[in-house]
């Protein structure tokens, strides 16, 4: 951990080490950081003004404390997140008090459905996985990774978190280009080789919508289902987090068969709630919920991965229908013959 001692170094050993010192002066509008190498970083703090430190809200002692706290968590940044191997739920309740009585865990690489009627609570699963309850939330269900219970750190830290959630809505706001998004976040994470790993997410990403786009696209032109696979290649290939919570996927416009096997190669444990039979006989297993509980967890049988290659051949034709209709084909071929 670094600590005030640091602050006794001169600007020009700060900078070799970490090379974005210089970044915490310039973003507070305090410049020339880089220009007196031979000072200590406690001298060059001392030398600014102090109308520059009333406009920043801050004392020469503030502002030693937070650029050293600020070195803290970007090196943090760095620091590549210890695998998750598995999480463990342990039930608490359904709506009506009964308990859920089961426990289970999911290992890293699986691919779990969430299963139930509008408003059996579904979302609210995802929610007491996403706070890593501690008996804490409405449900009194527990959460352990890797057999032990969270840390608060763990729980409540707001970088390098261990969960990422995809929500059903994934429209964006910031008016950037793809490339700019994907460079200005791999930038944030200190990724190495950021130009390769910027074109696997963008192929990627390209390979799970249904109609593709370009890196000059502006986030705010994209379509829903684009946005979705666009977040989904980034959580693949650029989060740190180990864990994934998707709250449904079937109508966003992506190859949900793609994009769950990405996630799940890449070492992630992955969670969907779904109304989807072929996205639920996509997963290793499925919980059930009734009634606000968790009702069973299934594994998935020989006989419903049969039934899911049908499924999915019917999934097929139906896709091939719809893109017939949309290029202004009529749909008269058999549908045996798709």
């Amino acid at each position: 951990m670094i600590t005030n001692e640091l602050l006794k170094d001169d600007i020009a050993s700060i900078s070799s080490t970490y090379p974005y010192a210089g970044d915490f002066f310039s973003a507070s509008g305090i410049e020339g950081f880089l220009d007196r190498t031979q000072l200590t970083v406690r001298q060059y703090i001392e030398e600014i003004p102090e109308s520059l430190l009333e406009d920043i809200g801050a004392s020469h002692t503030q502002l030693a404390e937070h650029f050293i706290l600020f070195l803290n968590r970007m090196e943090a940044l760095k620091q590549k997140k210890k695998s998750v191997e598995k999480i463990t739920i342990i039930g608490g309740h359904n709506k009506l008090g009964e308990q859920e009585n089961l426990t289970f865990s999911i290992e890293k690489g699986e691919i779990i459905t969430v299963m139930g009627p509008t408003g059996s609570g579904k979302s609210c699963l995802l929610a007491d996985i996403e706070c890593l309850a501690q008996g804490d939330t409405q449900t009194k269900r527990k959460i352990l990774i890797d057999g032990r219970v969270p840390s608060e750190r763990e729980r409540f830290q707001i970088e390098n978190k261990l969960i990422a959630q995809l929500s059903q809505n994934m429209n964006f706001v910031m008016d950037l280009r793809v490339f700019d998004f994907l460079r200005l976040h791999g930038e944030s994470r200190m990724i190495e080789d950021l130009d390769k790993v910027v074109e696997k997410i963008f192929d990627a990403a390209n390979d799970l919508a249904g109609e593709r786009f370009s890196k000059e696209t502006p986030l705010t032109e994209l379509s829903g289902g684009q946005s979705r696979a666009l977040m989904i290649a980034d959580t693949a290939f650029l989060s740190a987090s180990p864990i994934v919570l998707i709250d449904e996927i079937e109508n966003a416009g992506v190859d949900r068969k793609k994009a769950l096997h990405l996630l799940a190669q890449e070492q992630k444990i992955v969670l969907m709630s779904t109304h989807d039979p072929i996205l639920a006989l996509m997963g290793d297993k499925r919980i059930i919920i009734e009634n606000g509980g968790m009702k069973a967890v299934l594994e998935t049988s020989a006989m419903e991965k049969q039934n899911l290659k049908d499924l999915e051949d019917m999934d097929r034709k139906t896709t091939k229908l719809l893109q017939m209709l949309r290029s202004g084909e009529r749909a008269e071929t058999s549908v045996s013959m798709l």
